[in-house]
């Protein structure tokens, strides 16, 4: 394990030693534009109004995962991807509520020398290798007719990208936001030459949960899938944007115009468009075949050994009920 990993499994034990309450359901949610927007649910009082008692706990993505694996919630918004790897490590989850896809968030920056994905050839990138930054950066050589043998890979922590990119020791670098802000910002010049926006659905964003709470609290996951889609029609109402910017942005202590590029970057899926996502296809119209791409990857370069039972981790009957 990483140091900075460890530091934020420290960070995650100071959270819960200072909690005070003792609400049945504990989900951890992280700075991505579709898991912030859980804060409306709670800022609202909907969850009290569905009658569930749920704790929403604020963490860092990382230390989020850590403590989910240590037992210590119900619930974590992860991508579909870093679910696989949580449950090869020993805690397996299922996904219950689909918030979004990532539609632009993602980027691969270069600067202001190389003018497209074609021209890093030889190039050296900085990315955080076994994350969804390496996946993206591998289709967007795909797209273009190259491999992974055309780039030099320079492991990088996300969120020291850009400050690798700034010091000129690579070409281009692949973050997520805000990271990915950060070097758009910082590197005059810099841009991004491919985004998860031309990929859409290779990201998913989504609530999981544990088997035996899914289980157990059945009835309870179905209620909070209502919330949800109660705070998707809020944001899909454009008389809403302003007081949701503002909500979103104060979770995260920003201003509410710096954010909203994020929310733009996030596709957040209506009702419709999630039962399609729920059908079992291939390809990135499908969570299933977006998370079997996943699965692919994490095998190919070392997440895991072996190819694990997908369809383990995926239950669309909670959005379905919540959705009747």
């Amino acid at each position: 394990m990483k140091l900075t990993q460890h530091l934020m499994m420290g960070l995650a034990a100071l959270v819960f030693a200072g909690s005070a309450s003792a609400a049945k359901l504990k989900v951890a949610y992280s700075d991505w534009p579709g898991w912030v927007a859980w804060e409306i649910g709670i800022k609202k009082g909907w969850f009290k109004e569905a009658g569930v008692d749920i704790e929403f706990v604020w963490m860092d993505y990382v230390a989020s995962m850590d403590a989910y694996g240590a037992g210590k919630l119900d619930g974590v918004c992860m991508t579909n991807g870093d679910a696989l790897v949580t449950g090869d490590a020993g805690k397996p989850s299922v996904g219950i509520i689909i918030n979004d896809y990532s539609n632009g968030n993602d980027m691969l920056i270069a600067t202001k020398d190389i003018p497209n994905v074609k021209a890093l050839k030889g190039k050296k990138i900085g990315l955080e290798e076994g994350f969804v930054p390496h996946l993206i950066t591998l289709k967007a050589l795909e797209v273009n007719g190259m491999s992974e043998s055309d780039i030099e890979i320079i492991n990088t922590p996300t969120d020291k990208t850009p400050q690798v990119l700034k010091s000129g020791a690579v070409s281009a670098i692949c973050a997520w936001q805000p990271n990915s802000g950060a070097a758009l910002k910082e590197v005059p010049g810099s841009k991004a030459i491919f985004t998860s926006a031309d990929a859409p659905g290779l990201i998913y964003d989504v609530l999981f949960v544990g088997p035996k709470t899914l289980k157990r609290d059945r009835a309870d996951w179905v209620k909070v899938a209502k919330v949800w889609y109660k705070i998707v029609a809020y944001l899909k109402d454009e008389d809403n944007i302003e007081e949701a910017l503002e909500i979103l942005a104060g979770r995260v202590k920003v201003k509410a115009d710096e954010y909203e590029p994020f929310l733009d970057g996030t596709y957040i899926l209506s009702p419709a468009e999630v039962k399609e996502v729920w059908k079992k296809n291939d390809g990135l119209k499908s969570i299933y075949g977006s998370t079997k791409i996943s699965n692919e990857f994490n095998v190919k370069y070392g997440v895991y050994k072996k190819s694990l039972q997908i369809e383990n981790y995926l239950d669309p009957s909670i959005t379905m009920d919540a959705l009747k």
